[in-house]
C-alpha cells in the first residue's frame, strides 16, 4: 500500500510539475504555479518559511518523501530507473555511503550560493535541472505535436489550435539539458538513486533531517529469512541485510523493498518499534542470495505528441522575390533582466535557471543567459517580440523570488533599461526615406520625431529618445525594419529605477 499511494502521488506531481513547463497558453500557472514554489530550494532562496518549516515536518515525520514524490528530477531517475529494471531485474547491492562527497558538493553549493555564482547554483539544484529538461528537450516535442494539430484543424476551418515557434532560446543552455539527462539516464538505469545521494545538496540536507524521521522502513531480523530481495531491489543501495539495518539518510521510503520482501519482514513503522528490532548483537551471519529489484514507478506520461510538424511556410516580400532576414541578438554592454528582478547582482544571488520564467513568458523575450557566472539565468532580447507593460507573467511564476511579483500599474514605472539611437543605421538617415516605426509603437512616448532639415516640411524625420520616460521595454527595438541589428536598442540598467 506504501508503494500504491507514493506511485499514485509520484505519477500526479510529475505530469502536472511538467505541464507547467509544457503549457503555452498562459493558463496552467494560475492553478499549478504554487507546485513550482513548494520545491526546497526555490523555497529557501525565497525565504518561504511556511515552506520551509513545512518540508522539514514532512522530512522528520516521514523520511525523505519530498525526494520520492515532490522532486520532478527524482522521479525522472525512478522512470529511468524502473526502465532499467525492465532490462534487468534484481540489479542493485548495497554500498556505504559516500559521505565525503555528500558533504563536500553540499558545502561546495553553500558557498556558491552565498558568493552569488548563479551557473554552478543551477547545475546542481535538481529542481532547476528538470525545469531545463523540460524546457528544452520536452517542450518542443509538445509544440511540434500542437503544430501537427493546428496544421490539420486549419484544413479543417478550425481554430481551435495555433501554431507556434520552435527554436533554441539558448545552444549552451540546450547542451547542458542533453547531457544532464545523458548522466542522470546512466546512472539511474544502472544505480538507481545515484544522484541523489552523492552530489544532489537537497538530498544531503534532507537525508540529515531523515535519520531522525519519526516513520521509518525498518527489518525483522527474526522473520528475515537473508535473501537479499530487498538489497537487490533498493534504488538507493542503502539496505545492509548483512546486520539488518538500513540508512536512513540515503532511503527515500519508496516502499519497494516492503513490496518486494514475501517474509513480511520490512514493514514502514515508528522510530522507537523500528529500534526495537534492531539485532543486539554483531556479525549477523546472512547469506548473499538475492531478491528482486524493486517494481518501480513511473506510469507518468512523459506527454505524447506527434512528431510531424508542418513545414513553416518562408516568409517572403517585395511580391515573392527577397526573404525576410531575420533580426540577430544583440550583444550589449549591460544586459536586460526583467522587471521586478531589481537588479542583475539580485537576480544573479536569487535565480537557479530553472527556465519558468523563460518558458512562460508569453512575448518570447526572455532566454537563458549563455554567460560562464550567469549561465541560464534570464535574460531579455527583443528579436521576436518585446516586454508588453501589462505582461507581468514572469514575476508570477518566479520561485525563488528573484523575479519579485509585481503588479501592472508598478511595471509600467519600472526602468529596466533605456533606448538608444545609432543614426548610422536609420533608415531616414541612410535611405532619406520616413520610418517612425519606433515612436508609433512606443508606449511610453518616449520617443518623438524630429525633422532631419526643420526648413524643410517634406524632410523625414529622426526619433529622438527622451531617456526620464523610457522604460526599456524593447517595444522600439522590436518594430525597426533594420535588419540584421536594429537601428534603435535598448541598453540594460544595473539597477532597475522607479520613473
Amino acid at each position: 500500500m506504501i508503494r500504491k499511494i507514493r506511485v499514485i502521488l509520484a505519477s500526479i506531481f510529475f505530469i502536472l510539475i511538467t505541464l507547467l513547463f509544457l503549457d503555452f497558453t498562459g493558463i496552467l500557472h494560475l492553478y499549478l504555479g504554487w507546485m513550482a514554489k513548494v520545491q526546497f530550494l526555490p523555497a529557501v532562496l525565497a525565504l518561504n518559511v511556511f515552506i520551509i518549516v513545512a518540508l522539514v515536518i514532512l522530512t522528520l515525520v516521514f523520511g525523505r518523501i519530498y525526494c520520492s514524490v515532490i522532486c520532478p528530477l527524482g522521479v525522472l531517475q525512478d522512470i529511468f530507473g524502473w526502465m532499467g529494471k525492465k532490462a534487468k531485474k534484481n540489479r542493485y547491492t548495497y554500498s556505504k555511503a559516500k559521505t565525503w562527497l555528500r558533504y563536500g558538493v553540499l558545502v561546495l553549493f553553500i558557498v556558491v550560493l552565498l558568493i552569488g555564482i548563479g551557473s554552478l547554483i543551477a547545475l546542481l539544484a535538481p529542481y532547476s535541472s528538470y525545469g531545463r529538461i523540460a524546457e528544452n528537450l520536452l517542450k518542443p516535442i509538445y509544440l511540434w505535436g500542437n503544430n501537427a494539430l493546428a496544421y490539420f484543424a486549419e484544413r479543417a476551418d478550425s481554430y481551435t489550435f495555433y501554431h507556434q515557434d520552435v527554436w533554441i532560446k539558448s545552444l549552451s543552455t540546450f547542451i547542458v539539458a542533453v547531457v544532464t539527462i545523458v548522466v542522470l539516464f546512466i546512472l539511474a538505469w544502472r544505480n538507481g538513486r545515484t544522484y541523489c545521494n552523492t552530489i544532489c545538496p537537497v538530498g544531503t540536507v534532507l537525508g540529515t533531517l531523515a535519520r531522525f524521521s519519526i516513520f521509518r522502513p525498518a527489518i525483522d531480523g527474526e522473520k528475515c529469512v537473508n535473501c537479499n530481495l530487498c538489497v537487490k531491489n533498493c534504488k538507493a543501495s542503502c539496505i545492509d541485510i548483512k546486520n539488518h539495518k538500513i540508512d536512513y539518510s540515503r532511503c527515500v521510503v519508496c516502499g519497494d523493498c516492503i513490496s518486494k520482501c514475501k517474509k513480511y519482514a520490512i514493514r514502514y513503522t515508528s522510530k522507537r518499534y523500528s529500534e526495537s528490532l534492531e539485532p543486539k548483537h554483531e556479525n549477523i551471519q546472512t547469506a548473499d542470495k538475492g531478491m528482486e529489484r524493486r517494481s518501480f514507478i513511473a506510469r507518468a506520461s512523459l506527454v505524447a505528441a506527434s512528431v510531424a510538424a508542418a513545414k513553416a511556410q518562408e516568409k517572403l516580400t517585395d511580391g515573392g522575390l527577397a526573404p525576410i532576414v531575420e533580426k540577430e541578438e544583440l550583444q550589449r554592454e549591460t544586459e536586460i533582466v526583467p522587471p521586478g528582478a531589481v537588479s542583475l547582482s539580485h537576480l544573479t544571488q536569487h535565480c537557479t535557471g530553472c527556465q519558468l520564467c523563460v518558458s512562460k513568458c508569453p512575448n518570447k523575450v526572455l532566454r537563458p543567459s549563455s554567460d560562464l557566472m550567469t549561465l541560464m539565468q534570464p535574460r531579455s532580447s527583443y528579436e521576436k517580440g518585446f516586454c508588453r507593460p501589462e505582461c507581468t507573467v514572469c514575476s508570477e511564476v518566479c520561485p525563488t523570488g528573484a523575479i519579485k511579483k509585481i503588479s501592472r500599474e508598478e511595471k509600467s514605472s519600472i526602468q529596466i533599461g533605456h533606448a538608444v539611437w545609432d543614426a548610422g543605421a536609420c533608415l531616414p538617415m541612410v535611405e532619406g526615406v520616413s520610418c517612425g516605426n519606433c515612436a508609433r509603437h512606443c508606449p511610453t512616448g518616449a520617443i518623438t520625431m524630429v525633422e532631419i532639415d526643420p526648413s524643410d516640411e517634406k524632410s523625414p524625420k529622426f526619433p529622438v529618445v527622451d531617456e526620464a520616460v523610457c522604460i526599456g521595454c524593447g517595444a522600439c527595438e522590436y518594430v525597426c525594419p533594420v535588419r540584421p541589428v536594429s537601428a534603435i536598442y535598448v541598453e540594460g540598467h544595473q539597477q532597475h529605477k522607479l520613473i
